[in-house]
């Protein structure tokens, strides 16, 4: 995976108006000057986007099925991120039921789907600005030492 680098947004007009609620009658639009656009914009392999979006399949990962240990991963993953966590979050759905839980962060998140009796977990980690998502992908492998692991990025918001 390549480093993630923040942008002089150089490439970006001086000014977007971006339309954030699409609810009939309602009418919120928010103005960005350049200077307000680059704050958490990434520009990697010459493309600018709003965040990089991981999508982590773990295969044979041990502690999936223990909500503590999952809340305490998602934790140390947003941590070794360089993320502001906000608020974690984990269900356990009862028996074999796998769990779900959450990292809220100031960044975005970092989320996870359980299916124990599978031996897999979905994670997404989702982040914008001076975090390194890729950091928590290596603590992800750290903590549950799969037996396999496969990482898809997804670049979100790219400005055109």
């Amino acid at each position: 995976m390549n480093d993630l680098v923040l942008t002089d947004n150089n490439d970006i007009p001086s000014e977007r108006t971006a339309s954030i609620s699409e609810n009939p009658g309602v009418s919120v639009r928010k103005r960005h000057s350049r200077q307000g656009l680059g704050n958490y914009l990434i520009c990697k392999d010459g493309e600018v986007y709003a965040g990089a979006h991981l999508l982590v399949d773990v295969w044979g990962g041990k502690n999936i099925g223990d909500p503590d240990a999952v809340a305490e991963i998602l934790k140390k993953a947003a941590e070794g991120a360089n993320a502001t966590i906000l608020h974690v979050h984990v269900h356990e759905f009862g028996g074999e039921g796998g769990i779900s839980g959450v990292a809220v962060l100031a960044e975005s998140h970092i989320s996870v789907h359980t299916w124990p009796e599978l031996d897999y977990a979905a994670f997404d980690v989702f982040m914008c600005g001076n975090c390194r998502p890729e950091k928590a992908v290596a603590v992800l492998e750290q903590k549950l030492e799969p037996v396999r692991i496969e990482v898809n990025e997804q670049k979100r918001g790219l400005v055109g």
